[in-house]
Formats: C-alpha cells, structure tokens, sequence
C-alpha cells in the first residue's frame, strides 16, 4: 500500500500547487510521458512543465476517484478528472494514470492517458 500512499501524495500536492511535496515523491529520473506523447524527463524538467501549467489553468480542480496499488509492489494506478475553465464552459476531462515506483518507494515513471467522450 506504500505506493498508494506515495501516489495520494503527489496528487494531493498537484492539486494543491505544492510543488516541494510533489517533488519530494518523485525520483531524479522521473520520466512522464503525456496524453499526446509529450515527455518531461528529469525532476527539474517536470517540477518546471507541472508549476508552469497548472496555475494558468483557470478554474483548476483535481478529482481523485480512486487509487489502486499494483500486486508488485511498484506500481499504482489513479482514476481522476480534471477540471478547468475556458470560454465559461466548466471541461472535465476524465483520466487513468500508471504510476511505476523505484525501490526507494519514489515516482519514477508517469504515464497519462484520457477518456474522449464520444
């Protein structure tokens, strides 16, 4: 369950714009690899990418819906929206993440992927 908790804390972090927690859960090596194919790599690289977008993001709001811990021991998923605004229009965008751990029990790969309603 470590993982679990690990991944909770980030989000929470991101959600909260707390970029010293985030980065506190996060390997050196993180590498997260987006929706569109974009990729950060490098802590520094991804702490820069996250606290440039999210306070741009009118109306931001994370939703956790759930967390799952892999049977490996190094791996977790989320289930969460994200919800901005734009034009007046409220957009929530439904999302999975897999989360896969290094031995020290730190976020050493992100991989994002997202709902698109029909």
């Amino acid at each position: 369950m470590a993982e679990a908790a690990v991944v909770e804390r980030f989000l929470t972090a991101m959600a909260g714009q707390d970029w010293d927690t985030m980065a506190a859960c996060l390997s050196d090596g993180i590498e997260r690899v987006g929706p569109y194919g974009d990729v950060y790599r490098g802590k520094r690289e991804y702490i820069r990418f996250i606290s440039g977008l999210i306070p741009t993001l009118e109306g931001y709001r994370m939703r956790v819906h759930r967390i799952v811990a892999g049977a490996d021991g190094q791996t977790a998923m989320a289930e969460l929206s994200e919800t901005v605004e734009i034009d007046d229009r409220r957009i929530v965008t439904e999302e999975g993440l897999v989360f896969d751990l290094d031995a020290a029990g730190l976020i050493r790969h992100i991989t994002i992927y997202i709902q698109r309603p029909p």
